[in-house]
């Protein structure tokens, strides 16, 4: 192992005449995914609602696409960003078709598109739920995904070894056990089968398609609800236990980066796969240096009964 890939730094240019597109990068883990990307040299085009000049429904004005673009940037690639809701399938189709005018190719499609989790009524039964919200779950988690792919993926197979990334919450393994919600419980598995229908689908054109969930993200959303920073987030432990093998936003960027620098990436088609999945089998690790398994834990101490702490699986 490489000292880069035990740190989990980026190759100088492993990614270099790559293009990328991450579909919701305006925060949390779409936009690290699109940092990391950078940080290896690609070309990233960044899609969200929220720009300078406009505020998406999730209501978070200091997050924008501009801003990750910038950071694409900063990091060593080139960061575009266009505003696109990916619920309309005439902005997603200009997006591709600019695409395919401005750079002729589509490497990398990383679908993480999302936004709803203030929808989410956990612990209520499925008739008692706010049938609007759960309704706008599914387009928001499930159809700009369906609508993202069907146009994108004509680009993306124009050349052999193209990946695509469904980002969802919880491993298939993990999903087996009911998610406190219908409505979020399917958005959150559909992913999985998209993946695994896509891995399919892309075979005869040499790609590539897995579905990629973060642990227990410390997201900027999830910091504000605890009051903490990403300096300060340890402090949220005495709120929220598990909140202690809580993983950075890296984290699962570093995983995309090295899935999209790996020869040998079609080994994964088809799977449910995790950040910290990714790191124990590429050697990198989250910004603080540690390798958190979220989903071990979860099921070894808080659903097992092991006796153990978090700190076991950092």
């Amino acid at each position: 192992m490489t000292a880069q890939a035990a740190t989990g730094q980026a190759a100088a240019g492993e990614l270099a005449g790559r293009v990328a597109l991450v579909a919701g990068a305006t925060r949390g883990a779409g936009r690290a995914m699109a940092v990391e990307l950078g940080r290896a040299g690609a070309l990233v085009y960044v899609t969200g609602r929220t720009t300078r000049e406009r505020v998406s429904e999730v209501g978070r004005p200091t997050e924008t696409i501009e801003q990750t673009a910038e950071l694409v940037t900063a990091a060593g690639g080139t960061g575009i960003a266009v505003p696109t809701d990916h619920l309309e399938p005439a902005q997603v189709k200009a997006l591709i078709e600019r695409i395919d005018r401005e750079q002729g190719r589509l490497d990398v499609l990383v679908n993480s598109v999302w936004g709803g989790d203030r929808l989410i009524e956990f612990d209520t039964r499925l008739w008692d739920l706010d049938l609007d919200n759960a309704l706008r779950m599914f387009r928001l988690g499930i159809d700009t995904h369906v609508i993202t792919s069907h146009f994108a993926l004509p680009l993306l197979i124009r050349r052999p070894g193209g990946l695509v990334v469904e980002v969802t919450d919880g491993t298939a393994a993990f999903n087996r056990r009911y998610r406190g919600s219908l409505c979020f419980d399917l958005t959150k598995n559909a992913p999985h089968r998209i993946a695994f229908g896509l891995a399919a689908e892309l075979t005869e054109h040499g790609g590539t398609a897995v579905s990629l969930t973060p642990g227990f993200l410390r997201s900027e959303e999830m910091l504000d609800h605890f009051g903490v920073t990403e300096e300060t987030w340890r402090e949220a432990v005495a709120q929220e236990p598990h909140f202690a093998i809580a993983e950075s936003p890296a984290l699962i960027g570093r995983g995309v980066r090295a899935l999209a620098a790996d020869p040998e990436r079609a080994r994964w088609t088809g799977q449910s796969l995790s950040s910290g999945q990714l790191a124990k089998e590429y050697g990198f690790t989250d910004t603080d240096g540690s390798r958190p398994d979220c989903f071990g834990y979860f099921e070894d101490v808080v659903f097992g009964g092991k006796q153990a702490t978090a700190a076991d699986y950092r």
